[in-house]
């Protein structure tokens, strides 16, 4: 699904854009918070043969050692 539109027929391309929506929806549904780049690698990923658990033990890893955005930008400090 991450592959470019520019080397697939028409019918494929549209094809692998509805695949990509519903993977989307679905995603949504069950509140992944992937967006749908991160969705599209990991189906290209997938695809590839990566093991998906495996791809979703590194993804919810990752999301452990993220800092909260408050802690990248300190408040001002107060006058």
């Amino acid at each position: 699904m991450h592959i470019s539109a520019l080397s697939m027929d028409p019918e494929a391309a549209r094809s692998a854009r509805e695949s990509l929506d519903l993977a989307f929806h679905m995603s949504n549904i069950l509140d992944t918070g992937l967006d749908r780049h991160a969705l599209s690698i990991l189906i290209a990923l997938c695809d590839l043969g990566v093991n998906p658990e495996a791809l979703a033990a590194i993804v919810k890893e990752l999301r452990k050692e993220r800092l909260p955005l408050s802690s990248l930008h300190p408040a001002p400090p107060k006058s």
